[in-house]
């Protein structure tokens, strides 16, 4: 069986990799489904993903919109990357700004239904598409988003699991949007227990091979889950 590997590149070398208008147009399609699928889950008002608990509840005290929160806790985790001594790559800036614009821009092309049936195939396609979206972009191997490299420089430093930390931070972001009065639900729970499998399924299908780059991860028929799952 061929596999395709995941590299560990410094921002330089991601860009000379290879195949770069594909990598590019992969990333950009990635990051922006990943916004709709956000706007999916907020129309479909069951539930959120954890870090967007914590947005959604940010925008109850601050004048701004959802996609806003995004973008502006995308830059505060970065600010955090600095002592970790993670280095931002191409991907890691478009996702800060790409994710947030595509929610709003989703946002105010429809209302919440008030069907419930119509509510739950909103949350359904909101993770199905969120695990494409992440496919394709950690797919496209341009770096690490906001949330994951926080993730794994904390393992990293700390030297515990990437499955303790991730989990670690993501009770902590759900907490905080809680305090703040953000939205907690069905939604995610069913996110966070099947966002990690159906995203492993599908990353060996748009895992772009760069060839001699030095491999982070081998990624086959039954891959293990890779980091990069936060956004």
């Amino acid at each position: 069986m061929t596999t395709v590997q995941l590299a560990d590149l410094g921002p330089i070398t991601q860009l000379r990799a290879g195949q770069l208008p594909r990598r590019l147009l992969q990333l950009y399609v990635g990051l922006w489904l990943y916004g709709v699928s956000l706007a999916l889950m907020v129309r479909g008002h069951i539930g959120l993903a954890p870090w967007d608990v914590l947005h959604s509840g940010a925008i109850r005290h601050i004048p701004i919109t959802l996609g806003q929160a995004v973008v502006l806790f995308s830059f505060v985790v970065l600010v955090l990357w600095i002592p970790l001594k993670e280095k931002p790559g191409l991907g890691t800036i478009s996702n800060a700004l790409v994710i947030g614009v595509a929610a709003d821009v989703t946002l105010g092309m429809f209302a919440a239904p008030d069907n419930m049936v119509a509510r739950v195939a909103l949350m359904a396609s909101g993770i199905l598409l969120c695990a494409l979206a992440t496919a394709l972009y950690i797919g496209a191997q341009l770096g690490r988003g906001p949330r994951d490299g926080l993730m794994t420089g904390l393992a990293r430093r700390t030297g515990l699991s990437i499955r303790l930390v991730r989990t670690a931070l993501e009770v902590t972001v759900v907490l905080l949007g809680l305090l703040l009065g953000g939205t907690l639900g069905l939604g995610t729970v069913v996110f966070a227990l099947t966002i990690g499998p159906i995203t492993q399924w599908l990353l060996p299908i748009f895992l772009i091979d760069l060839g001699e780059a030095t491999p982070q991860a081998e990624v086959g028929d039954n891959p293990e889950p890779h980091p990069d799952l936060l956004r």
